[in-house]
């Protein structure tokens, strides 16, 4: 019954020009939520159950309603996709704020649990900041399906490429990813270059959340190697 339901939607959405996949971020949305759940208890927030409970109904709620997005799509669904994301990245933070007061105290038990822990917190980071580029480049993946989309939020290498096969050529969420992931791994935009201010302060604040995490744990792994 859902999977016609899905044909009968993208059949629709076809007709209406060109649409984009959203299982790809619903996938990522998945992953971020199990990592979390990995979590040791004292990195989470409140009852274990709680952050991914709400993040697990709105996900289910995006995937029966949105398996494709479309510009001529309501702007509730994006409100709840950002929101989502929000939960993520806030859950992720919050994590990330406990690992640091736990690295700087130092001491105790579980050293390497919190290192293990780091990386996850890590990934999560980066599949949240993919999601982010994902839903504000030219005011997200429902806009860029429009027959003149807004102007761009990164400049891609494809962008100003001269091969015919290019040309027409629109970022996917794995190209988001890429860039979340090189942006956290190198401190610096690689492949895409950002061009408006919210997409560089969106850079900036993954830089400096990748950058205390890869650091303090960097530290912290000298330390017990030492022991």
């Amino acid at each position: 019954m859902i999977s016609k339901r899905f044909s009968t939607l993208r059949g629709h959405h076809q007709e209406l020009g060109v649409v984009e996949p959203f299982w790809e971020a619903q996938l990522a949305v998945l992953a971020a939520v199990v990592l979390y759940v990995a979590l040791p208890s004292r990195l989470t927030v409140g009852p274990r159950w709680l952050v991914p409970s709400l993040e697990g109904v709105l996900l289910f709620g995006l995937v029966i309603s949105t398996p494709y997005r479309h510009h001529t799509q309501t702007p509730v669904r994006r409100r709840m996709s950002i929101g989502l994301i929000a939960l993520v990245t806030a859950a992720n933070f919050a994590a990330e704020g406990l690992l640091i007061h736990y690295l700087l105290k130092g001491g105790g038990s579980g050293g390497r649990a919190l290192v293990l822990s780091a990386a996850q917190i890590w990934f999560t980071n980066v599949a949240a900041f993919g999601l982010w580029f994902w839903e504000v480049d030219r005011g997200g993946p429902h806009m860029r399906t429009a027959h003149e989309p807004r102007a761009p939020d990164f400049l891609f290498p494809q962008m100003d490429a001269r091969e015919p096969s290019l040309r027409g050529w629109r970022p996917a969420f794995l190209d988001y990813l890429y860039v979340s992931f090189t942006n956290a791994s190198a401190f610096s935009p690689t492949d895409a270059m950002p061009l408006s201010v919210r997409i560089k302060s969106l850079m900036l604040i993954e830089s400096i959340a990748s950058f205390l995490t890869v650091g303090l744990v960097a530290a912290r792994a000298v330390n017990i190697l030492n022991m």
